[in-house]
C-alpha cells in the first residue's frame, strides 16, 4: 500500500511540474501576437518566439490574429436617393496593428467592423441616385474606406481596402434599364444613319456641283475653239475675196469664174450630203456650172504660164557666159 501510495504521488508531482512546465513556457507562432495579464491585468505583449512565464502569476489573455484578414459584409437593402430599393453586399480588408487595442478596446472586433461598414454603406448609397450608384463604384468604396478606417483606429485595427461587391436593382427596374438601354442605341444607330445620308447626299450634290462646272468649262473651251475657227474661216475667205477682187480689178475675168465655180459645188456638194435627202435633181443651170469649170481650166492654164514666163525671164536678161 505504501509503494501504491507512493507511486500515485509521484505520477501526482510529475504530472504537476509538466502542467507547471507547460504553463511557464510559451511558443508565439508567426503572425500572431499574445497578450499577457497579470492576476487578469494586461501588462504587456508577447511577440512571435519563445517566452516565459511566471505560472498562476502571469497567463496569456487574448492570441490576436496580426495577418490582413478579410471579412465578409452580409448583404442588406439599401434605399438610394431616388428611392430605388437595392440590394448590396462586399468584402473588407483590414490588418490588427496594436494587439492590445483589438484585444480589450472592442468585445468583438469582426461583429463591430461589420456593423460600421454596413452602416456607412446605407448612409454613402442612400446619397446618391441610382445612376451614380451603379456607376460609381471606386466613389463608394473610397468614401467607405475613409470613415471606416477613421472609425476603427482607436480599435488598433488598419483597414487597407473595401470593396462592394454586388448592386442588384429590383427585377422591374433592370427590365426598365435594358428597354432603355436598347431605346438609346437605336436612337443613336438612327443618328448615325441620317449623319451618313446626310454626308452622302452632300458629296453627291458637291460631285454634281464639280461636274457641270467642268462641263461648262468644256463648253466654254470648245466655243472658243469654235469661234476661234470661224474667224479663221472668215479670215481665209476674206483673204480669198480680195484675192478675187484685185485679180478683176486687173482685167483676169477667170477668177471671177474661178470663185462663183468653188460656191457653187460646195453648196451642191451640201445639198448632195444631207441626211433628208433622198433624191438629188440636178438644176437646169448645169451648162452654167460647166462653162465655170472650164473657166477654172483656163485660169489654171494661164497661171502655168505665167510661172513659165517668170522663170523664163531671169535666163534672157543675162548675158551668155563667155563673154
Amino acid at each position: 500500500m505504501m509503494g501504491n501510495g507512493a507511486a500515485f504521488l509521484a505520477l501526482v508531482v510529475l504530472l504537476g511540474g509538466a502542467i507547471v512546465l507547460f504553463k511557464t513556457v510559451r511558443m508565439v507562432p508567426q503572425g500572431y501576437e499574445w497578450t499577457v495579464e497579470r492576476f487578469g491585468r494586461y501588462t504587456h505583449t508577447m511577440s512571435p518566439g519563445l517566452h516565459f512565464l511566471i505560472p498562476v502569476v502571469y497567463g496569456v489573455g487574448r492570441k490576436v490574429n496580426m495577418m490582413e484578414q478579410v471579412l465578409d459584409v452580409p448583404s442588406q437593402d439599401v434605399i438610394t436617393k431616388d428611392n430605388a430599393v437595392v440590394r448590396v453586399d462586399g468584402v473588407v480588408f483590414f490588418q490588427v496593428l496594436d494587439a492590445a487595442k483589438a484585444a480589450y478596446e472592442v468585445a468583438n472586433l469582426e461583429v463591430a467592423m461589420i456593423a460600421l461598414v454596413q452602416t456607412n454603406i446605407r448612409t454613402v448609397i442612400g446619397s446618391m441616385d441610382l445612376d451614380e450608384s451603379l456607376s460609381q463604384r471606386e466613389t463608394i468604396n473610397a468614401q467607405l474606406l475613409n470613415v471606416v478606417d477613421h472609425a476603427t483606429n482607436p480599435w488598433g485595427v488598419k483597414v487597407t481596402r473595401i470593396e462592394i461587391r454586388d448592386i442588384q436593382p429590383p427585377r422591374d427596374l433592370v427590365d426598365s434599364m435594358a428597354r432603355q438601354m436598347k431605346a438609346e442605341r437605336e436612337k443613336r444607330a438612327q443618328i448615325l444613319e441620317a449623319e451618313g445620308s446626310r454626308q452622302s447626299e452632300i458629296l453627291r450634290a458637291d460631285g454634281e456641283k464639280q461636274a457641270a462646272v467642268l462641263e461648262a468649262e468644256g463648253r466654254k473651251e470648245a466655243a472658243f475653239r469654235d469661234a476661234e475657227a470661224r474667224e479663221r474661216l472668215a479670215q481665209a475667205e476674206a483673204k480669198a475675196t480680195a484675192m478675187v477682187s484685185e485679180a478683176i480689178a486687173q482685167g483676169d475675168v477667170q477668177a471671177i469664174n474661178y470663185f462663183v465655180a468653188q460656191k457653187y459645188v460646195e453648196a451642191f456638194r451640201e445639198l448632195a450630203s444631207s441626211p433628208n435627202q433622198k433624191l438629188v435633181l440636178m438644176p437646169m443651170e448645169a451648162s452654167g456650172v460647166i462653162g465655170s469649170i472650164a473657166g477654172v481650166a483656163e485660169l489654171a492654164r494661164e497661171a502655168f504660164a505665167r510661172q513659165e514666163e517668170r522663170k523664163a525671164s531671169p535666163s534672157r536678161g543675162n548675158p551668155p557666159p563667155g563673154r
